[in-house]
């Protein structure tokens, strides 16, 4: 188990050199997403700077998070349109009305956080969340896409707005299209190339770089006419980033002459919503990026983010936001403590002042293929077979909410999302709409202590997100280290959200080094396999086999090995492995053992998450864990190629590990000890790896897990290799 970082200045002097270099990667990929984000919320360019710096400097010192990255996010676009929008009374002090909301939305989380209500969030179930951030991508989408196409659109409808965005293409301003269509390659690119140096700089300042030759070749800083193809395009200075020659001139200040107006209000309510939710899931989606296992306290982060908005609205700048994008880098470049947070943002005020003369020559069509490609991961195909993939009714929240939102706006979409998601769940129990809520509010749900410190905690009636509250209260009564069993058995309906919340809980309790068993799910039944899934008693369909586990019985029966379709719930062994430090399990299942009690391997498919949340992605793969007849060293083993996927795991320097050069330069060796690495590895073991057919070997100092190939599952035809390499290998330790 490694050391906690020290804490406050202590941890400051400890870690300044590991958390400065990861800082400046964040800073880096910071400025061109706060320049494009505060463009497209309708607010100058420097708001964004502000709101990041701010979150950097003021937030820091007041927040419960340890590696989060504070300032704007791309969720917030949508409501500061909206808020611009009903706020403009044609005085034109529509901008200084919403920084006023923004300072009035920061005072009420503050407020929140001071109560303890952080909580609350979690009654706001997860697909519905999703829904909404579907809907601010397309938002997002609709009002970059023009921009990205030097085409216009006199629709006032969203939807509309992208379809004329269709209709528009053959009339693409070819001098602004080139410029969009190269940040589009580069975004979608980057991380495939191969030249290690161009990673040194993340695309998003690659987008603006690339772009400043374009603006010079075709003279933007001159209104003129250009011809292509015998039709005429208009370029200029307008189609250029606008800052001020003096930082000091961005600043605008609040106007509260509207605080007794009902669109003031309805915009701090929606900004707080928005704000909050958008940074309390993010600040739980850091807590799993962190290799320390550390949590984040939410109550003192509401207080951090409240204050800092407060300041930020105060000067011209956004809602503070726990942004998981730029926390996900921060984790990625090894930061330790909360002071990258601080030097980000201190980084930032120097690049502004440093490279203002260059980001005034940066295209408005860079900043803006940069959002509609940050708005397409948002509400792109894979986002919807991502929510399919939990079963139909996700689905069904999830599109339910993102059409709401998309009519309406986002307040009625999160109520509208709600109430839907609620209705189907009624639905869905087929029973009386009293019978229905008294089963949620008053389900009988309880813990009890045993005789041995043990507990059992027993989870009944109707368990969906109205329930998260009371179910993470009887959480809470769990001390660390000890053992519960969670029975699901009496519950008539367990939703998504709660086992997210009950599978999230046991991750972190066996952190403490406690075990949480998950029982009575046997005869609910649940629209697809997935462990997420809805569940519903009773079970009225008997699971069925796919084609692979047909096939992998065929295979195994006619190896003479054993094949075990079922999933595992215990998914605690696979933290020990340096490679899911940082990458969750969702599920083990299609485990295939030998028959021979000689032999200590096991083949079986997983499915791991690499990152969170809006920063999270899914991969399926084949694992093969030999178990080794004595103690060996802890390593990791990696082909060269396999780093270009995982640059946190081979090229960052890490506490417990150390890179051990006496291998072949065509890998990347990572050891806890190397003089036990050196006696360990022989001259045959060594030259057996070096011809081996594997991306990734790792000892945890009792079991060598093995992958051919980490995106993927394993043929039927790749078993018998898998197997012949795991025994030859098992031979020669």
């Amino acid at each position: 188990m490694r050391s906690l970082p020290k804490q406050g200045l202590k941890g400051l002097v400890e870690n300044w050199q590991s958390d400065i270099l990861a800082a400046i990667s964040v800073a880096l990929v910071a400025m061109p997403l706060c320049l494009g984000i505060a463009i497209a919320a309708g607010v100058p360019p420097m708001a964004g700077i502000f709101s990041s710096v701010i979150g950097g400097v003021v937030t820091t010192f007041f927040r419960g998070s340890h590696l989060a990255i504070n300032g704007p996010s791309a969720g917030i676009i949508a409501v500061i349109l909206s808020a611009v929008a009903v706020l403009d009374d044609g005085s034109g002090h529509a901008l200084n009305y919403v920084f006023a909301a923004i300072v009035v939305s920061g005072g009420i989380q503050v407020l929140l956080g001071f109560f303890k209500l952080g909580k609350y969030a979690d009654l706001f179930h997860s697909t519905v969340i999703q829904g909404i951030l579907a809907a601010i991508g397309v938002i997002i989408i609709s009002k970059q896409i023009h921009i990205a196409m030097g085409t216009t659109s006199n629709s006032t409808e969203i939807i509309g707005t992208i379809v004329d965005a269709i209709k528009q293409i053959p009339n693409i301003n070819p001098y602004v299209g080139v410029i969009s269509l190269l940040g589009l390659l580069l975004l979608l690119f980057h991380s495939r190339l191969s030249y290690k140096l161009f990673h040194l700089i993340p695309a998003p300042l690659w987008l603006l770089i690339l772009s400043i030759p374009f603006v010079f070749l075709f003279n933007f800083f001159e209104a003129q006419t250009l011809s292509f193809l015998g039709s005429d395009y208009s370029v200029g200075p307008e189609l250029l980033i606008n800052l001020p020659n003096n930082i000091m001139d961005a600043i605008m200040f609040p106007d509260f002459s509207k605080i007794n107006t009902m669109p003031f209000w309805i915009s701090v309510l929606s900004i707080t919503m928005i704000s909050s939710i958008d940074s309390l899931a993010g600040s739980k989606g850091v807590d799993k990026l962190d290799p320390y296992n550390r949590k984040t306290d939410l109550n003192k982060d509401l207080i951090g983010i409240g204050l800092s908005t407060m300041v930020s609205g105060a000067i011209g700048g956004l809602p503070i936001i726990s942004v998981i994008v730029r926390s996900s880098v921060n984790v990625q470049n090894n930061a330790k403590t909360k002071w990258s947070n601080l030097y980000h943002g201190l980084l930032l005020l120097l690049f502004i002042f440093i490279l203002t003369p260059f980001i005034k020559m940066v295209p408005l069509c860079s900043l803006a293929i940069l959002l509609v490609f940050t708005g397409y991961k948002l509400a792109s195909p894979k986002v919807f077979k991502d929510v399919y993939s939990y079963g139909p009714e996700q689905l069904i929240f999830f599109s339910g909410t993102l059409i709401i939102t998309l009519y309406t706006d986002l307040l009625i979409g999160i109520f509208g999302g709600l109430g839907l998601a609620l209705m189907v769940h009624w639905l869905l129990s087929m029973m009386p709409p009293r019978t229905f809520l008294k089963m949620i509010f008053n389900s009988g749900s309880n813990i009890f202590t045993n005789k041995d410190g043990s507990y059992h905690m027993e989870i009944k009636g109707i368990a969906n997100f109205l329930a998260t509250l009371k179910i993470q209260d009887l959480m809470s009564r769990v001390k660390p280290g000890t053992q519960v069993t969670i029975d699901l058995s009496s519950a008539k309906l367990v939703d998504h959200s709660i086992l997210e919340n009950i599978y999230g809980f046991q991750r972190s309790h066996s952190d403490t080094g406690g075990n949480v068993f998950i029982s009575g799910l046997e005869e609910h039944s649940s629209s697809c396999d997935h462990k997420l899934a809805l569940k519903i008693l009773p079970k009225i369909a008997a699971k069925t086999k796919t084609k692979r586990q047909h096939r992998l019985t065929e295979m195994a029966d006619g190896h003479q090995w054993n094949f075990d379709i079922e999933q595992s719930t215990d998914l605690q062994y696979f933290e020990s492995f340096y490679f899911f430090k940082t990458r969750p399990v969702e599920f083990q299942l299609n485990t295939i053992t030998s028959q021979s009690n000689k032999r200590n391997w096991k083949i079986f498919d997983v499915r791991f998450e690499e990152g969170a949340y809006l920063a999270s992605e899914e991969y399926n793969t084949t694992i093969c864990l030999l178990k080794a007849s004595k103690p060996i060293p802890k390593f990791v083993i990696e082909k060269k190629s396999f780093t270009d996927i995982y640059l946190n795991t081979s090229w960052h320097k890490d506490i417990d590990y150390s890179l051990f050069k006496e291998f072949s330069k065509d890998f990347i060796i990572k050891v806890n000890d190397q003089q036990k690495m050196t006696e360990f590895l022989s001259l045959k073991l060594r030259l057996f790896i070096e011809n081996g057919n594997v991306h990734h070997l790792e000892s945890n100092g009792e079991s060598i897990m093995i992958f051919r190939d980490t995106l993927r599952l394993a043929e039927i035809s790749d078993y018998s290799e898998i197997v012949k390499f795991a025994e030859e290998l098992e031979e020669l330790i």
